[in-house]
């Protein structure tokens, strides 16, 4: 599997195969795993190729810590991506090039749905996400390119991102992987000791919970419920849990019908940082 770090390396490769082919594409920050793998041949299932890309990109984080511990595994990843039955081309850039030497974050005008959850909590992430996906959608133009709805919040960030920017892509949600235990799939994951791993449980079966009282409780009651489930925990810390609208990612005080609504989660195990959610 061949590993372009240029991109106009990667346009002709792809051009040489067929003009016509179309192009699926999988953004990743590397470190990957089953649901980046259900993505890729998710990808490849609508399209005649896909492009995974492997960047971890400095301008998303707001914590200089968390940038410099994000793992890194190229070669793990390709052989993985080696795996998978189809068409699959790889683009690792780096810094520099993928952002023509001036690695700094743009501003966008997202709205309303970035001043919510993230938005409050990690300060220009959403900047810095938009400026990297822009970039990237530019070099690779997939017809089209898939997320997960682990990061729900970014999602319906990019799909406003490719509306301002007016770029010709259809953006694809898919659903999240989990681990046996339910805790949802992530990179941060391999950072997690064993009784980490096992405690963080609490994340997927506190919104598992809401979702089972949600007709029954009312929100302020389905927030104290979470928050006592985390307040039981030893070893996670919530940083915050929010039913939200799931059209506007308002948090919502009370249910009005003909609404549909989701739980979100972070939380820290020590000093990784995780996040969740599902719709209730």
């Amino acid at each position: 599997m061949n590993v372009f770090t240029n991109a106009e390396n990667l346009r002709q490769a792809l051009k040489a195969q067929n003009d016509k082919k179309t192009i699926g594409f999988v953004p990743t920050m590397g470190a990957l795993h089953r649901g980046h793998l259900s993505l890729v041949s998710t990808a490849l299932s609508e399209n005649d190729c896909a492009v995974v890309s492997i960047f971890v990109n400095p301008t998303q984080f707001d914590n200089a810590s968390d940038l410099k511990k994000y793992p890194r595994t190229l070669d793990k990843d390709v052989a993985l991506l080696e795996t998978l039955q189809g068409s699959v081309f790889v683009y690792a850039p780096e810094a520099d090039h993928l952002y023509n030497g001036a690695v700094v974050s743009r501003h966008f005008k997202y709205g309303a749905i970035a001043k919510e959850m993230e938005g409050k909590h990690r300060h220009g992430h959403f900047d810095g996400v938009g400026t990297v996906v822009s970039l990237l959608l530019k070099r690779v133009e997939p017809a089209k390119a898939y997320f997960g709805q682990k990061d729900f919040q970014q999602l319906q960030i990019v799909k406003k991102l490719v509306e301002l920017e007016k770029l010709p892509v259809k953006i694809i949600g898919c659903p999240i992987v989990r681990e046996e235990n339910g805790l949802a799939m992530s990179s941060r994951n391999k950072r997690l000791s064993k009784e980490q791993f096992e405690a963080a449980t609490v994340i997927s079966k506190t919104l598992k919970e809401v979702k089972e009282n949600f007709e029954k409780l009312s929100i302020p009651q389905l927030n104290a419920l979470a928050k006592k489930r985390f307040d039981e925990s030893k070893l996670i810390e919530l940083e915050y849990f929010e039913i939200a609208n799931e059209a506007t990612l308002k948090t919502a005080q009370r249910k009005i019908k003909g609404n549909t609504y989701r739980g979100f989660v972070a939380a820290f195990a020590g000093e990784v940082r995780l996040i969740d959610n599902m719709q209730l």
